[in-house]
């Protein structure tokens, strides 16, 4: 049996300068707030590296499930070349009002066992099923969120970093 990943990463202030990103631990978003946002996005974008350092973005359906982004994509695809060559990337949710970003390593996966209740959730979730297919999960590293208006923009940014 897959081991679950429960624990909720740590939340901290990001290191922002400039910003006037307030202090201390009030108005930290918790990790509640972007696992929601995570699992009820339909869009989400991904950016990888190209071989030549340039940036590439891309939109994808995915997945949030046991603190993995799931997200299928043909293997000859620009973002699984980038992915295969560097698995570094990072991951934003649609709209900007509420930004929720992220960061770590994207890797594929073909093991039943820990794919079934995501091929699951994903035929849910978009009325399309990938049963059997591998697929590519982020394994977080970072998270960063904020809620983008003048007044709670700089209380409610938060880094959240996973162990």
């Amino acid at each position: 049996m897959p081991r679950t990943r429960t624990a909720d990463p740590i939340a901290e202030r990001p290191h922002m300068p400039g910003y006037g990103i307030a202090e201390g631990e009030e108005g930290l978003l918790p990790w509640s707030w972007a696992r929601e946002r995570l699992e009820a996005c339909r869009n989400y974008f991904v950016s990888s590296t190209q071989p030549d350092g340039r940036p590439h973005l891309m939109p994808v359906w995915a997945v949030w499930h046991d603190n993995r982004l799931y997200f299928s994509t043909a293997k000859t695809s620009r973002k699984a070349r980038n992915l295969y060559a560097n698995p570094a990337c990072s991951v934003a949710i649609e709209g900007g009002a509420e930004a929720l970003i992220v960061e770590g390593r994207a890797v594929t996966t073909d093991d039943a066992a820990v794919l079934k209740p995501v091929w699951k959730a994903y035929k849910q979730k978009y009325d399309w099923s990938i049963d059997n297919e591998p697929l590519f999960a982020l394994h977080p590293i970072h998270a960063f969120a904020f809620i983008e208006t003048a007044n709670q923009f700089s209380s409610t940014a938060t880094r959240w970093r996973f162990g």
